[in-house]
């Protein structure tokens, strides 16, 4: 079958073996080294496809550190642009969060909005692609009906308006197309702006815009139900919102801030699950601590517990539940693995089996050392594993003199470290009553 691989691109190769060595996610190029999780590709393609006939989704990527949560949502996300969606994405970090008081949560949503993308501009910044597709579409209708544009843009954006701060989005949508009729290319980047949430005071965008309100740490929500009908209205199939890295929440000291994190969770929830949010999806990756955890994780909020418990039925019967709002992904078979080292090897020759640096033979004796060295970690968690492989294979592409069999047994291979789970020193001085108590 390797005969039949298409040959890569020398800047999609590099991109893939620098990110692996790296240990962090190839942006590009997935579908070389993507094997198994079928059962769970195919369950996020139904919720996709909901999203498009008008639902919504909500589903939370659990998966130990290291065992491919960041890499299953990019290849998500790169079947939800071809399926005609926009998507947005980001990592939360302390200065991006859900729900803050100090500009954390309008800096997520503006690193949400800086990484908008469509299957024309999958790498993101298409924020200014999507309003002028909506303005053509406008352009096209208004002289199919003889009407004037700024009639057909109200009435197609008459929906938002009902929506909490739909009159503002939809005032700054026309504002674009003025500054388009007008050549006013400063009108225009200050639209973007607002879309963006780039403004920081109410002030600056009454001047710009004559509109009243910016996006603010209590309302990204709202925003992003606008922008989900927006992207709709502009002829995409709807929006998906992948957050990663959600373990952020669950470092955060104060027990205050992680309630109110969790709050926005739940209402986003709550809309999806009773259908009241439409065209719009929401894929949060994380670890299982992140998510049981009785003290500080989703689980320690009794409305998240109850809403997110697992089905009694299906755990009795040893099987999963791929409806679910929780999507646990399952470990890869070891001969998955044998597989994805397959297809590094054949990433690495750049698509050319002539030029593979190590026979098949040398796959399974890379495996069985592994297994011999941390046991059926390699599987389970195979970022180490991988890393360790192309590792080699970049030592044997510059040697000539060095053999694949002298290599094996030299590379030390560690078990897959937690490092987003470090020890928490929480903040006694806000909400811990008990911290206080003295005998």
């Amino acid at each position: 079958m390797s005969n039949k691989k298409p040959k890569l691109r020398p800047r999609e190769r590099d991109a893939i073996i620098q990110s692996l060595r790296a240990g962090v996610t190839p942006r590009t190029g997935l579908q070389h080294i993507q094997v198994g999780r079928v059962k769970e590709v195919e369950a996020l393609l139904k919720d996709i496809e909901r999203v498009v006939d008008g639902g919504s989704a909500f589903r939370l990527i659990i998966g130990d550190f290291g065992s491919g949560k960041s890499f299953f949502l990019q290849l998500i996300r790169i079947i939800a642009l071809e399926k005609g969606l926009v998507t947005i994405h980001a990592d939360l970090a302390p200065d991006r969060r859900i729900h803050a008081t100090g500009g954390q949560a309008r800096n997520l949503y503006a690193e949400l909005m800086r990484n908008l993308s469509t299957r024309t501009k999958p790498d993101g910044n298409a924020i200014t692609s999507v309003v002028e597709k909506f303005i053509t579409e406008a352009r096209k209708r208004a002289k199919a009906t003889d009407q004037k544009v700024n009639a057909v843009i109200e009435s197609r954006l008459n929906s938002l308006t009902e929506l909490v701060g739909g009159y503002d989005f939809a005032k700054v949508i026309s504002a674009y197309w003025q500054g388009h009729k007008e050549e006013d290319e400063q009108l225009k980047v200050d639209a973007v702006r607002w879309l963006r949430g780039e403004f920081s005071t109410k002030t600056d965008a009454r001047q710009a815009l004559g509109v009243r309100s910016i996006v603010t740490d209590s309302s990204i929500y709202d925003h992003l139900k606008l922008v989900s009908l927006f992207v709709r209205q502009a002829g995409y199939g709807g929006l998906l919102v992948m957050l990663d890295e959600m373990v952020n929440l669950y470092k955060l000291s104060s027990k205050k801030a992680r309630v109110s994190n969790y709050e926005q969770i739940l209402r986003m929830l709550n809309d999806c699950l009773q259908g009241s949010a439409e065209h719009i999806g929401f894929l949060f990756g994380g670890t299982p601590d992140f998510l049981y955890d009785p003290r500080k994780g989703l689980f320690s909020y009794e409305a998240l517990q109850s809403r997110l418990a697992e089905n009694t039925f299906a755990k009795a019967a040893g099987v999963i539940d791929y409806t679910s709002p929780i999507l646990h992904l399952a470990s890869l078979a070891p001969e998955e693995v044998y597989v994805l080292l397959g297809n590094l090897r054949h990433v690495f020759a750049s698509g050319d089996p002539e030029k593979y640096l190590v026979p098949d033979e040398a796959l399974a004796s890379f495996l069985e050392h592994c297994s011999k060295k941390i046991g059926d970690a390699y599987f389970r968690t195979p970022r180490n594993t991988i890393k360790a492989f192309v590792d080699m294979l970049a030592v044997l592409e510059q040697s000539e003199t060095l053999k694949w069999h002298q290599l094996i047994e030299r590379v030390d291979i560690q078990q897959e470290i937690n490092t987003d789970m470090p020890d928490i020193e929480t903040d006694v001085s806000e909400d811990d009553e008990l911290a206080t108590f003295r005998l």
